[in-house]
């Protein structure tokens, strides 16, 4: 679930910190760069583990700044495929359920990959798993479930531009009536999502299986 990653990187010092010992300014960047933050193809960044070294200050023109080259080590949330994890269910659609692991909640289980038949009630806003004619299994929010990872999806996603920047094309004129402005339509596709399943033994709900 977690990795340790080599990382090189050119990281700039900036003079309110010169006062401290260099190691500490360095992790404190670093950390500031990286930490909660997602690398695309790589992961989510916990934290630095350690710094394998760390190079001759540089200066550059018009810059009080200290920029030193850096080779570190971070602590990175990359399941693998077909890994079992535990997390929480934050929510129920018809679609499917969103797991939550506190530090991480972009995981998606889609009606696909649940247990055969399985269906979404929306008066219990939970998925059922009926086992048999007698027996059902509810799914609720908040309860405890295992799931196996299945693919990972990583997106790039651009930094925004300013407000002027905007074109005709990102705006949603559907749902502009007259008189209003037309709102720019919001890219809400997280950097780093996971897809899961919940469809063999010992998947599902953990107090099923205890």
């Amino acid at each position: 679930m977690f990795q340790l990653t080599v990382i090189s990187d050119l990281i700039r010092i900036p003079p309110h910190l010169f006062n401290l010992p260099t190691e500490a300014s360095v992790l404190q960047e670093l950390n500031q760069k990286y930490a909660n933050k997602v690398i695309h193809k790589l992961g989510l960044v916990i934290s630095i583990w350690d710094i394998l070294s760390i190079g001759d200050g540089l200066l550059k023109p018009g810059d009080g700044a200290v920029f030193v080259n850096v080779k570190c080590r971070l602590v990175v949330f990359k399941p693998f495929v077909g890994e079992v994890l535990t997390g929480y269910i934050e929510s129920c659609t018809s679609e499917g359920i969103k797991v939550n692991m506190d530090f991480f909640n972009d995981i998606w289980i889609p009606k696909r990959f649940m247990f055969q038949d399985s269906y979404f009630s929306e008066d219990e806003n939970s998925w059922i798993w009926k086992m048999d004619e007698e027996n059902k299994l509810y799914l609720d929010i908040n309860e405890k479930i295992n799931f196996r990872v299945e693919e990972e999806v990583f997106c790039d996603v651009k930094p925004k531009g300013p407000n002027n920047s905007e074109t005709p094309q990102d705006t949603n004129k559907e749902d502009a009536k007259d008189g209003e402005v037309e709102q720019p339509k919001k890219d809400k596709r997280p950097p780093y999502t996971l897809i899961a399943s919940c469809q063999t033994d010992g998947m599902g709900c953990v107090s099923w299986w205890e």
